[in-house]
């Protein structure tokens, strides 16, 4: 699924293309609030964090799933 992301490290957003699949995703679908994070993702090394809301990813380099406990 092509998407735009904000890569901080670049300090802009970017466009990827990323799969969400339960192996590489850990969804929190009790979320009620904006700033309550919905979803983390594996992507291509680095992990993606989505807020509950239509706010766009964060994009954190060199940062795994595993790397923060899920």
């Amino acid at each position: 699924m092509e998407m735009t992301v904000y890569n901080p490290q670049k300090g802009r957003m970017e466009t990827i293309d990323a799969v969400f699949t339960d192996e590489n995703t850990t969804w929190f679908d009790n979320c009620t609030e904006s700033h309550e994070v919905y979803m983390i993702t594996d992507f291509e090394g680095d992990l993606l964090i989505r807020e509950f809301g239509y706010d766009y990813p964060l994009r954190v380099y060199g940062v795994c799933r595993a790397d923060i406990g899920f």
